[in-house]
């Protein structure tokens, strides 16, 4: 099932295409990882489908919703952090939560509401804690809160801008094995928004690249990993191997610069040790090399 498409999405801001007829597919189950340099469109992306901003041209289906009416009804289906939590500094984590259950016109007792949504994200030591304000908390535990608020309609798909900004190494970890939590044990589809793009590689089962309001490319974890160029890097001594004798014992995918020999993929090295061997060259030096996230995504746009 498709949660999210769009088809041609186009927002214009004076003279510049903040986005540019982006056609974008999120299906149901995914980390839907989405990359891009700062003022790439990503933000503005997300505030388009969360009613935050109007499209200049192109459309959206969202939940198979595609009119206004039905989008509407569909955004009930769905919960944005876009940029910060929108938390009242001076509320404990109880007293947000019970304004947000008010707000949303949740019917059910907003105790247990409030319970089960703290028990997900971790923060079950607040129902003790109900005195402590949330200015008075860590910044990965303002950001639990903030998705904490997100979940309590019970969403089917949460968009997250940026959520690792700001947070230490172990509020990332932290945030990051809540979110796996959430997609696996609770089948929630998210859009995440980052540049932090080797903690992206972490959790994303599906990518989306756009640089200067364009979508590059949608590929899954999958295809991103056989694409990405994995190579065992054979440091010679001398920069004379002959070349032509490796290709005589059918070996071709491989890269001599210099005194370095790049065999890539996941091919055996023995021959080219044999041929070295042959050639009386020295080997100095033999270890794995591979493109991660960041390179593929330089390599796309265009960048070093």
């Amino acid at each position: 099932m498709e949660i999210l498409k769009t088809i041609d999405l186009s927002k214009t801001y004076r003279k510049t295409k903040a986005l540019d007829k982006v056609n974008l597919t999120i299906h149901q189950g995914d980390i839907y990882g989405f990359i891009g340099k700062n003022g790439a469109g990503k933000t503005t992306l997300i505030r388009v489908i969360a009613g935050i901003a109007e499209p200049t041209k192109g459309s959206f289906v969202l939940f198979d919703e595609s009119t206004p009416m039905g989008i509407v009804r569909a955004r009930k289906k769905m919960a944005a952090v876009v940029e910060s939590p929108a938390l009242h500094l001076n509320l404990s984590a109880y007293e947000n939560l019970k304004l947000q259950c008010i707000l949303l016109g949740i019917q059910e007792d907003h105790q247990t509401v409030i319970q089960n949504v703290l028990k997900k994200v971790d923060l079950a030591r607040l129902l003790v804690e109900r005195k402590k304000k949330a200015k008075n908390f860590s910044l990965g535990m303002r950001q639990r809160l903030g998705i904490a608020m997100a979940l309590i309609s019970n969403p089917k798909f949460l968009v997250l801008d940026e959520p690792n900004n700001g947070l230490d190494p172990e509020g990332i970890r932290d945030l990051r094995q809540l979110l796996l939590k959430l997609n696996q044990e609770e089948g929630l589809t998210m859009l995440i928004s980052s540049h932090m793009l080797t903690e992206l590689s972490k959790l994303a089962t599906r990518y989306g690249f756009i640089d200067h309001g364009k979508l590059l490319r949608e590929i899954t974890a999958e295809q991103l990993q056989k694409e990405s160029r994995q190579a065992t890097v054979l440091t010679l001594a001398v920069s004379t191997l002959n070349v032509e004798g490796l290709f005589k014992q059918g070996l071709n995918d491989f890269e001599l610069n210099g005194t370095q020999l790049k065999i890539y993929g996941q091919q055996p090295i023995q021959p080219y040790l044999n041929a070295l061997l042959k050639q009386n060259i020295e080997l100095v030096q033999m270890n794995k090399e591979s493109d991660d996230l960041e390179a593929f995504f330089m390599k796309m746009i265009g960048g070093k």
